[in-house]
């Protein structure tokens, strides 16, 4: 890659953010765009125009240097009207929002055309784009907000592995740890979550296979910027750069700032949930989220809502799911509603989890909830669901940082009671002291706001030394 000399490289850069479709996705870019504003470059974020009305507001000091750009979403005739993210469909309906996606090339085209940013950031989902940028002269990098080990476990590119002894068609193949993996882990999907990845290999309703949309933007890329960090699992950041030939510049764990005032009406949301918090037990409420993105079935919430009911331990549930999918069991917030929170609207997750009455985190899985959990010391009750979730589970299941919902092998089904001992092994028995004194441990990684400040300003030193020549 082309640097610039000395004399160029703390001149204004224009960085050009484009996320895929979920909001799980949108923030952490979002979070990305506010750190290379706060070093005074400009950032142009590129979302579709109702994503772009959905974001938080932002900080009235960065504003002037994040320009928000709105695309037009192609209509593809499967998506329902105004539908513009992961969050607005089904699970089953991500392939036909992929398609619409891979709509918006010409206008991203003309965009980078005109403006001629210094480097584009993107997602995994658009194989098209860096064909574009390297014509252009751009600077081009993909941005992954999970960890290493979830790409180290796809292996490198398809086409490197698809006439190779090492390629993986059948759901047993990923039950197992990859052979390219040089050291000890227990890192593999179960059965029931390597369906998923056989279906990732598979082209789809978007006309490619995810498998194909990765390698290809991998393939297409000057370097990988990954949230993790060398003080955690370094060896999966090596094995990143040796499958994949590239630069692999980890940028912290970008753990968020606790907010101190969240606005008017966040703000009465806060203080009824801290008035609740502050009645109960140190140590024993049991927070719940499952993200943003996770469609659980009706079976799976009433047994997740009664192994709550089971555990007799307090919780706080934030279930912010479609109305189709909030069917609770029959008295069951009558029943709880003296020792459980059951909360539908905006969650202030980062003050919860903050608060010395909680005692563990129920989670998906989801890497940015494992950094918001492990960065205040909890303990973690692990339910994972799709993509990295599993992996994610097994790996911090290894540091002993907390347990897996035992589920059925062959279907991933769980019962109530798998969810109430779980619950009980982690925050209540003795077993749960050394969860405990681990996640408190990783802590002071997680958790470190100068070690990972270090990693933002190494980052934004990247930035600025490789970008292509004027």
């Amino acid at each position: 890659m082309a640097t610039t000399d000395s004399s160029d490289e703390h001149k204004q850069l224009h960085v050009a953010m484009f996320p895929w479709l979920a909001f799980g996705h949108i923030i952490p870019f979002l979070e990305l765009s506010k750190f290379i504003a706060q070093k005074g470059h400009k950032v142009s974020f590129l979302s579709t125009t109702r994503n772009i009305q959905r974001l938080p507001t932002l900080p009235s000091h960065l504003s002037p240097l994040i320009n928000l750009v709105k695309l037009t979403l192609p209509c593809v005739q499967e998506l329902p009207q105004n539908a513009e993210a992961t969050m607005d469909i089904n699970t089953d309906d991500i392939h036909c929002l992929k398609k619409a996606f891979d709509g918006l090339q010409p206008e991203v085209t003309r965009f980078l055309e005109k403006e001629s940013p210094d480097w584009i950031i993107y997602d995994f989902a658009p194989y098209w784009l860096p064909p574009v940028a390297t014509g252009l002269g751009i600077s081009r990098a993909f941005f992954l907000m999970v960890n290493a080990w979830f790409v180290a476990f796809m292996g490198s590119s398809p086409e490197d592995l698809i006439n190779s002894s090492d390629y993986r068609t059948t759901v047993e193949d990923f039950m197992t740890p990859p052979k390219w993996v040089p050291f000890p882990t227990k890192v593999c999907y179960r059965k029931h979550e390597a369906s998923w990845m056989v279906g990732n290999i598979s082209v789809n309703a978007s006309g490619v296979s995810d498998a194909y949309r990765s390698g290809m933007v991998l393939k297409g890329s000057d370097c990988i910027f990954i949230r993790h960090c060398y003080e955690f699992e370094p060896q999966w950041l090596t094995l990143l750069e040796e499958l994949h030939h590239l630069p692999v510049v980890p940028m912290g764990l970008m753990p968020p700032e606790t907010p101190t005032n969240v606005g008017d009406e966040k703000d009465d949301a806060w203080m009824t949930v801290k008035k609740w918090l502050d009645g109960q037990q140190k140590g024993h409420v049991v927070y719940v989220a499952l993200g943003s993105e996770i469609m659980v079935s009706k079976t799976e919430l009433a047994e997740l809502a009664l192994g709550l009911e089971l555990s007799g331990l307090p919780f706080f549930w934030a279930l912010r799911k479609p109305s189709n999918s909030m069917e609770l069991p029959n008295g069951f917030l009558e029943r709880t509603g003296d020792r459980g929170v059951v909360w539908t609207s905006w969650v202030p997750q980062l003050q919860i989890l903050s608060h010395e009455s909680v005692g563990g985190f129920l989670t998906h899985c989801g890497w940015g909830s494992i950094v918001e959990g492990l960065m205040f010391g909890h303990p973690l009750i692990m339910l994972p669901f799709l993509v990295d979730q599993g992996l994610n589970a097994r790996a911090l299941v290894d540091k002993q940082v907390g347990i897996e919902v035992p589920r059925n092998e062959e279907d991933g089904s769980f019962t109530r009671k798998s969810v109430a001992r779980s619950l009980s092994s982690v925050i209540v028995n003795d077993e749960g002291k050394i969860y405990k004194a681990n996640a408190m441990e990783l802590s002071h990684i997680f958790g470190n706001t100068k070690l990972q400040k270090k990693y933002i300003a190494d980052f934004i030193d990247y930035l600025e030394k490789y970008r292509q020549r004027p």
